[in-house]
């Protein structure tokens, strides 16, 4: 089968880049697009992942109303071109250009529809499925539900091996306690009008940490110039395994927030989407692996942040509770690949019968 995966931002090549190498082994002609996005470009260059460039990704609504005409053009020239079967991923363009097209569009969305309100106006309704984990309840009824998130198709331990080595090159031993802090951008259309820890919010926390042991800062654009000695230098594919070792992880990012949680890592976040995103909400209510505060909360949080540093044996305690979560999910990447490889027949499965999704432990 001819299958186009498009990525649209670097946690999508974590995403899709196993169903990637199994959907390729298995025989079929996986395409890979992306967007000018360096740090992604980056990921598959490190992963040997063959790519073909879209073009320039620019920031504000207006740009990336303009921008995502000309992805779409180019997408489809490339799928008519190259007779495209089936697309995956998680960008507007593959929904866009299925529809014109009449290729299979499997749409993978583990953002609430009101955090995301024209991607689920605009998106949606052209995608043949909406994936969606099943904490969250979609308007569309294009959604097919599993038990798992986004970051379990790489973060699963059927897939990671945390690696020693990024401790030794950070100068670190296995029981010197540190920290991860990641500080976002906020440019995506849905973060217009959002934001997250402020630069006072910043001083504190690094006073805070740095007092209990290293930190480490990796930010989505610049760093500030005052917190350079703390920026993190390491590559791209090695900062999971650097999540996993932490002592803790804080920040305002959404997606590293439930990285670190699924790792099993006390995670807490500060910004405008605390409490409105049913996925991290899930990670926070039913397993208690992390937490999330609004930016008038970060008082709270760092008084959080100092009884979780008081606990003996904090991350055996947060090991515990991953393992009562991976119980209870399944391997999302094993899914996607069947759900793919097995299309249209799979989704009728699945409306049939969603416990099938069991079969992929």
């Amino acid at each position: 089968m001819k299958i186009l995966i498009d990525i649209n931002h670097p946690a999508h090549v974590h995403l899709l880049k196993n169903t990637y190498g199994l959907l390729s082994r298995s025989g079929n002609d996986v395409i890979v697009t992306v967007k000018d996005i360096p740090s992604a470009i980056e990921l598959l260059n490190i992963y040997h992942i063959p790519y073909i460039h879209l073009g320039k990704k620019n920031d504000g609504i207006l740009h990336k109303g303009i921008d995502q005409i000309r992805y779409d053009f180019e997408l489809y020239k490339l799928a008519k071109e190259r007779h495209v079967e089936l697309m995956l991923g998680s960008s507007m363009t593959i929904a866009h250009v299925g529809w014109l097209t009449g290729t299979p569009s499997i749409v993978l969305d583990d953002d609430d529809d009101a955090a995301e309100p024209l991607f689920a106006r605009f998106a949606h309704p052209f995608a043949d499925v909406v994936m969606t984990p099943d904490a969250i309840v979609r308007k569309t009824k294009k959604a097919i539900y599993y038990s798992g998130t986004h970051e379990l198709a790489y973060l699963h331990p059927n897939y990671f091996t945390p690696d020693e080595t990024v401790i030794r090159q950070l100068g670190l031993t296995l029981s010197e306690p540190f920290f991860v802090l990641r500080f976002n951008a906020f440019k995506a259309h849905h973060d217009i009008g959002k934001g997250g820890l402020t630069i006072e919010h910043k001083r504190q926390l690094v006073a805070l940490l740095s007092e209990k042991g290293r930190v480490f800062i990796t930010t989505e654009r610049e760093i500030d110039h005052e917190f350079e000695k703390y920026q993190l230098r390491i590559s791209a594919d090695k900062i999971h395994s650097l999540l996993f070792y932490a002592t803790m992880f804080v920040g305002d990012s959404q997606t590293m927030t439930s990285e670190a949680a699924i790792l099993g890592t006390p995670a807490l976040k500060c910004n405008s989407f605390a409490g409105k995103l049913a996925v991290p909400n899930q990670l926070e209510q039913n397993y208690g692996l992390c937490y999330s505060f609004q930016q008038d909360r970060v008082d709270d949080m760092f008084a959080k942040i100092t009884e979780l540093l008081s606990m003996p044996n904090l991350k055996q305690e947060w090991k515990r509770r991953r393992d009562i979560m991976l119980s209870e999910k399944i391997d999302v990447t094993a899914f996607f690949t069947w759900f793919v490889e097995n299309y249209p027949q799979s989704a009728k499965v699945m409306h049939d019968n969603p416990d099938y999704q069991w079969h992929f432990r």
